[in-house]
């Protein structure tokens, strides 16, 4: 017999009443798993995702190890970018790495549309086969505009994304192109996921820490307004992330999205007392995951006294999972916040 389906998480993002406070982890299939470590050596990061069995596997596992309240689909926020166009290849120890960079117009111009059924089947069917499977809601994802165009026009990972603001603010008609392309793509691959079963979608805009409010606001919010605005029809949850986006908040909590994910540079204190009033996910610092447990149980006390003084939050990590963390920290954190919050 099945077990009953979970939905804490889901109550949580809509600010409604819930037992316990929901906990999931950003990153949370990965090599700090010996499990994942032992399906990597057989494929590349790609096929692991574009394997549905594969994928399910793998996105299934850390919530069977770690008895977490949701799943996040294993799959790259660079997964699209190689349907329309964009010759990108993760290589080891550095990340997506870009053969043909964005630099003009004419190269957005080029770029194709996302059809989801043609070119991500496998995706979508690693959906279908994990809402059979699991019994807590399944997160379907993408990378917002900015932090897919940072790669595209950077070549790669960048520390100052010179040449992103640079084209941002010598080609604004490219730049809005651009934009709309991505922010086109994102609507429609998140819609494809929800259609094929995910319960609730995340945007990563990992990067967009690197504007300042006047130029987020310029060149950024409006799309991502677009995309927000476009998600609600779904009715699902939207959660929107970012790193060292702190000085965002306000920015971001004018826009129609769910759930506002904090890195650790920003309490859940400070966000509240901006007025943000947006259901909240986050944040303890992952490298605190390395430190004696009674350091960790002290700063998630903190967290989760924080989150908990009104509905709306969920716990989680301020960025990813790293390799370097061992299985049985996250095991007794996730059962530490369960058993903390229990009311």
């Amino acid at each position: 017999m099945s077990k009953p389906f979970n939905d804490v998480f889901l109550k949580a993002c809509r600010k409604e009443k819930t037992p316990y406070v929901p906990v999931w982890y950003m990153r949370q299939a990965g090599r700090y798993q010996p499990e994942y470590r032992a399906i990597r050596q057989k494929y590349s990061f790609f096929e692991m995702s574009e394997i549905p069995e594969v994928c399910a596997e793998v996105t299934r596992l850390p919530v069977e190890q770690l008895g977490v309240d949701a799943a996040i689909l294993f799959a790259d926020i660079m997964t699209p970018l190689k349907h329309i166009g964009v010759d990108v290849e993760i290589k080891s120890g550095i990340g997506p790495v870009i053969a043909n960079p964005i630099r003009t117009e004419q190269d957005v111009s080029r770029l194709g549309e996302l059809d989801p059924e043609a070119h991500v089947p496998t995706i979508l069917e690693a959906v279908k086969i994990l809402n059979q499977q699991l019994s807590v809601p399944l997160i379907g994802f993408a990378g917002a505009p900015f932090t897919l165009a940072s790669y595209m026009i950077e070549g790669g990972p960048s520390k100052n994304y010179h040449k992103t603001k640079g084209l941002m603010y010598a080609a604004p008609s490219a730049w809005h192109a651009l934009m709309q392309k991505l922010g086109d793509m994102t609507v429609v691959y998140l819609k494809a996921q929800i259609a094929a079963g995910a319960h609730a979608v995340q945007v990563f805009d990992s990067w967009v820490g690197a504007l300042n409010e006047q130029d987020y606001r310029t060149y950024v919010a409006p799309i991502m307004r677009y995309i927000f605005n476009e998600l609600r029809t779904t009715g699902v949850p939207v959660i929107y992330f970012g790193i060292g986006a702190g000085h965002l908040l306000e920015e971001w909590n004018r826009l129609p999205v769910d759930v506002i994910g904090l890195d650790w540079r920003t309490s859940i204190h400070s966000a509240r007392s901006r007025g943000v009033d947006k259901a909240l996910q986050g944040n303890l610092d992952p490298s605190l995951l390395l430190g004696s447990w009674e350091l960790i149980e002290q700063r998630a006390k903190e967290i989760l006294d924080q989150g908990m003084e009104q509905p709306g939050y969920i716990f989680n990590l301020g960025h990813g999972i790293f390799p370097d963390v061992k299985v049985e920290t996250l095991q007794k954190l996730t059962s530490f916040v369960h058993e903390y919050t229990s009311r």
